[in-house]
């Protein structure tokens, strides 16, 4: 499922001709007159530290964010939302199953080697292989036929449904039919690996001066916790279309800091913004301010296996007292909508639910929310534990909903504040009781939000299973009646929902500030998406 596209005007297209870019698709978008800066540096946040530099275990948004400036999988996906070619030139689908990619001639690794099939055929078994752990594995590499037998150890990594036919051509054979599958190979963790490379230097293959790649960017400097420094790529394909030729991005995690720093001229492009301070900023920087809904889900997880919350009711009360009108209007005030189920604006194939009393006045929600308390045995003065990343956002947040839980149903939060990477190991190894979380999958398909929920998903942090659901979205999948799949996929989640594993708060937007003298950021990106390759400086 292809997610939502911006086709560009024809006087840029007029422009991309003159200034020698051959597809307004594949390069930066530089409007007729624009006259570039001298300067092509930009720095830009991406929120947290990278938790690593190898796209097969790679997870967080910033991680993937880099990664897409230094690697380039079979395609991309331009500013726009737009599949478009990256190291294959063209692809067909030839049956329900199989799709053929052709690389092109001159896709080359940054040590002047050739890419080749065989390295996509390389990096994907190593993706796979359940001794790397690799996060995604189990959500999005199972696409592949036997994918996810080899992600359980089932299979060798030799049996997956990929094959160099010859040096140029790949074979991907997939185990149901993935019309997707084009936006979904655009993912980083998809791209090809230098296999000489990581079996000489193994870890140590993702340092400075050590990682050789093969997108539109160089890793020139690492410096933990500081910065993460891009240099251009000269024998990248398309190396004549790159403007930008130097890029930082910095790990900085507290939107208060973020905004100073871009206040002060420190970076050209925040990760996002203080909560509540959009409206204010909106009007203090007008033709700055940017903000776009994104498909994706905030959410709290709730362990499904702490002996206070497996019981539903407790997390059905838990859900049912937040109110997320006040919180998208009053709290985070950035126009971020109210979520009262696991679909989300934007999804393609499956309708939109909502829970029945999202309805219904609050007082009438509370007092069903008391009783459910009552039944389960949870008495006024219960203490929960709220687990979050150090962040002034998600602190905000938590205290808000703290309170929604003690005004309401009389019971105590602790807020626990943990370094992002921590958070993210206890979230998966199950320690912790309520935790801040969030999820933007690489599609608008709902299989991509389904991963959150899905028997034995790394992604389901809840630890929750259902599985009938599992079987229904699993029918969906393998029918290509788009009706009965679309039937299939709303009532596995319907059936999930009812049994309250997560409590979701508010769909993504990305409000943020981006200079004025950067080009080629489009609002129209669901995915929030923004290659270094697809933006330039104007002269300033």
């Amino acid at each position: 499922m292809i997610a939502r596209r911006c086709q560009p005007r024809l006087d840029l297209v007029v422009a991309l001709v003159l200034a020698g870019c051959v597809s307004a698709a594949w390069c930066a978008v530089i409007p007729p007159g624009t006259v570039l800066d001298t300067r092509q540096e930009m720095v830009r946040n991406t929120g947290f530290e990278p938790d690593s530099l190898d796209p097969s275990i790679s997870q967080t948004d910033g991680s993937i964010a880099i990664l897409s400036d230094v690697f380039e999988s079979l395609t991309a996906l331009d500013g726009h939302d737009q599949v478009v070619p990256g190291m294959a030139e063209s692809w067909r689908r030839v049956d329900a199953l199989t799709w053929v990619f052709k690389l092109r001639p001159n896709a080359m690794w940054s040590d002047g080697t050739p890419v080749t099939a065989g390295d996509f055929v390389y990096s994907w078994r190593r993706f796979l292989d359940p001794r790397m752990a690799a996060f995604l594995a189990s959500s999005i590499g199972v696409v592949v036929s036997n994918g996810a037998e080899i992600v359980a150890g089932k299979k060798p990594p030799t049996a997956l449904g990929v094959r160099a036919v010859d040096s140029a051509t790949l074979e991907v054979t997939t185990a149901v039919p993935t019309p997707y599958l084009p936006q979904l190979l655009a993912v980083p963790q998809f791209a090809p690996l230098p296999r000489a490379t990581i079996e000489k230097l193994g870890k140590d293959w993702t340092k400075p001066g050590n990682m050789v790649s093969n997108g539109p960017y160089l890793l020139r400097d690492w410096q933990v916790n500081s910065k993460v420094v891009l240099v251009k790529n000269p024998r990248y394909w398309d190396a004549p279309n790159v403007v930008l030729t130097r890029v930082t991005y910095l790990p900085v995690e507290d939107a208060t800091a973020d905004l100073k720093m871009y206040q002060t001229g420190e970076n050209d492009m925040t990760q996002t913004l203080p909560p509540g301070s959009f409206q204010a900023l909106k009007a203090q920087y007008p033709k700055e301010i940017h903000n776009s809904i994104v498909f994706g889900l905030r959410y709290y997880a709730l362990n499904n296996n702490d002996p206070l919350l497996k019981d539903v009711r407790v997390r059905k009360a838990l859900s049912m007292v937040i109110d997320r009108d006040i919180l998208a209007t009053k709290v985070t005030a950035d126009g971020q909508v109210p979520a009262y189920g696991l679909m989300v604006k934007g999804v393609v194939g499956a309708d939109v639910v909502r829970y029945d009393w999202a309805g219904w006045p609050m007082a009438r929600r509370v007092t069903e929310a008391r009783k459910l308390l009552l039944e389960a045995g949870v008495q006024p003065g219960t203490h929960l534990k709220f687990t979050y990343n150090a962040s002034e956002y998600h602190r905000k947040v938590g205290l808000f909903t703290a309170s929604e839980w003690k005004t309401k149903l009389g019971l105590e939060t602790e807020m626990d504040s943990l370094e992002f990477k921590v958070l993210v190991r206890r979230r998966q190894d199950a320690q912790y009781q309520i935790a801040r979380d969030g999820w933007i999958p690489f599609t608008p398909d709902p299989t991509g939000m389904y991963t959150l929920v899905r028997c034995g998903s790394e992604a389901n942090d809840s630890k929750y299973c259902n599985r009938h659901a599992d079987d229904l979205v699993h029918q969906g999948e393998l029918t290509t009646d788009p009706s009965k799949r679309q039937a299939l996929m709303t009532e596995a989640a319907r059936l999930v929902m009812e049994d309250y594993p997560l409590i979701p708060l508010v769909q993504y937007s990305v409000p943020r500030l981006v200079k004025p003298y950067i080009g080629g950021y489009d609002e129209v990106n669901v995915q929030d998406v923004h290659r270094s390759k697809d933006l330039f400086i104007v002269k300033h």
